[in-house]
């Protein structure tokens, strides 16, 4: 005689029959935040950034407009010593790494990496926005490579034989005089320059007002770094 079948059997059979197996479900990557960028705007007053605390709060800012404000946020810029203060090197500001673009790609795994030329991954097509927009680099109208930094290449305060500044006195300073200039790179890696392939440290500018920064392949932007 046949058997019939229970409505729990029944159950099972259909289960059974529409289960995927566990060998084929793969797990799906996630894509690391945000912890780098070049700022996708200028500083109304050039290089007069309100000194590194000010280019700091621009850097949050933005990186919180962007919906990336959970992370402390540091400007890659070197300053001066003062009677007040000691000299602060622009890779001691940002963290350890790994870094991340926009995109989700990294840019370096860590600071030996950042400061080597042939081993980061530091190019127009990944140095984006916190929008995730590519920058204007050169053969582009307008040319908008040069980076504030004040730096050397390993990320330490660039110091000139003739005891200028070259922070624009500290990052407060938006004039026109050739006494003081920044250090800048070129996130393009291209160029002129004493190092025009530099990301951080290709030339100097010839002052330190938009204007000037403008007429010379600049626009005041900066680069930020998620220092955790």
């Amino acid at each position: 005689m046949r058997k019939l079948l229970t409505a729990a059997t029944v159950t099972v059979l259909a289960a059974a029959c529409t289960s995927t197996p566990e060998e084929t479900t793969m797990p799906v990557a996630e894509t690391p935040g945000m912890s780098f960028f070049v700022t996708s705007e200028a500083h109304p007053n050039g290089a007069n950034l309100g000194g590194l605390a000010g280019a700091d709060a621009m850097c949050q800012s933005l990186a919180s407009a962007a919906g990336a404000g959970n992370r402390t946020w540091r400007a890659y810029l070197s300053a001066e010593a003062t009677d007040t203060s000691p000299q602060v090197n622009a890779r001691d500001r940002i963290g350890t790494g790994p870094w991340y673009n926009a995109n989700g790609e990294m840019i370096a795994a860590n600071l030996a990496q950042l400061h080597n030329a042939s081993a980061n991954n530091l190019t127009k097509q990944t140095v984006l926005t916190e929008n995730g927009d590519m920058l204007a680099g050169r053969g582009d109208t307008p040319n908008q490579h040069d980076i504030l930094t004040g730096s050397f290449d390993d990320g330490t305060l660039y110091i000139e034989k003739d005891v200028r500044s070259s922070t624009c006195l500290n990052w407060t300073n938006g004039g026109q005089t050739s006494a003081v200039f920044a250090r800048v790179g070129h996130h393009d890696r291209q160029g002129g320059g004493q190092d025009p392939t530099s990301w951080n440290s290709a030339h100097n500018s010839r002052g330190c007002s938009l204007e000037i920064l403008r007429s010379t392949g600049g626009d005041g932007r900066f680069y930020c770094f998620a220092a955790n």
